[in-house]
C-alpha cells in the first residue's frame, strides 16, 4: 500500500478515535485521554493507537483501564466511520513523550540557572 494512503488512514482513525472517546465512551474512568499518533501496520490488520494520560498515577492507571474495557466499541465504531474491507484491530500504548519533553524542559532550564549563576559568581570575584 502506497506510504501516502497509509498516513492519511492513520490521521482519519486518529481523529475518529479522538472524537470516539470524547463523546461517545461513557466509562466514568476515563479521564483526560488524548490519542497523540495512530500507527497501522501495512496490510491494516493491526493498528497500535497511542494516548498520553493526565492525572495522578492513580487516575492514569483507571483511565487505561477503562480505555482497554472500551476497546471492542470503538474499534466497532471505528469500523462503521471509516471504510476499510477490514477494521484494524486495536491495542493502546502509552505515549509518555510528552511527560518526557516536560522532563527534558525542566532540565534544560536547570542548567540555564546553574550557567547564570556561575556567570555571575564569577563577575562578583574579579
Amino acid at each position: 500500500m502506497g506510504q501516502l494512503r497509509m498516513e492519511r488512514v492513520q490521521e482519519l482513525m486518529k481523529q475518529e478515535i479522538s472524537k470516539i472517546i470524547l463523546e461517545d465512551v461513557k466509562d466514568p474512568r476515563v479521564g483526560f485521554v488524548t490519542v497523540t499518533r495512530v500507527s497501522v501496520t501495512s496490510d491494516l490488520r493491526s493498528a497500535r493507537v497511542f494516548v498520553s494520560l493526565m492525572g495522578s498515577e492513580e487516575q492514569m492507571a483507571d483511565s487505561l483501564r477503562g480505555l482497554n474495557r472500551s476497546l471492542g466499541f470503538i474499534r466497532r465504531e471505528v469500523g462503521q466511520r471509516v471504510r476499510l474491507r477490514y477494521t484494524p484491530e486495536l491495542s493502546l500504548e502509552i505515549d509518555d513523550s510528552m511527560a518526557y519533553s516536560a522532563h527534558i524542559q525542566e532540565l534544560l532550564l536547570r542548567v540555564q540557572a546553574e550557567a547564570g549563576d556561575k556567570s555571575t559568581k564569577g563577575g562578583e570575584n574579579e
